[in-house]
């Protein structure tokens, strides 16, 4: 599917898809998704957001993110060019911009010949409540 081919015309489940992935900053899963749509579309049904959450990615909406150690996909509807942290304990995602590689890229296109280089960076750690919950307790 290319962004072309997708159909997106906003129907209110759509709609609703889209507006509870754009309000979301924890990156959550398409069953988390679902859960979300429900509450405000109590009748939709998982395979609507799941095809939604698909033709969103496909016309390029939304990321579909796969981390490590992570049993699902995740999904971001911030689409533009940043990185991702990963709590190590709890799994929480949060967007990070590292502007670590931006030289980077074209260096090794040139060294390489390679050409449309892009890259996935993902800084793995303790999140700040992961942190707090497993700090010495003060006697």
């Amino acid at each position: 599917m290319t962004a072309e081919t997708v159909d997106l015309r906003l129907t209110p489940q759509r709609r609703a898809v889209l507006d509870v992935l754009r309000a979301a900053t924890d990156h959550p899963t398409a069953a988390e998704v679902f859960d979300r749509v429900r509450r405000v579309q109590p009748g939709i049904g998982s395979a609507t957001v799941y095809r939604t959450l698909g033709r969103l990615v496909a016309a390029g909406q939304a990321l579909e993110l796969t981390l490590d150690g992570q049993p699902a996909a995740r999904f971001d509807a911030n689409t533009e060019r940043h990185d991702h942290l990963l709590c190590q304990s709890c799994g929480a995602a949060a967007d990070i911009h590292a502007p670590l590689a931006d030289g980077l890229l074209a260096d090794v296109a040139a060294r390489t010949g390679y050409a449309g280089l892009s890259y996935d960076l993902v800084f793995h750690g303790l999140c700040p409540a992961c942190r707090a919950s497993q700090a010495p307790s003060a006697p």
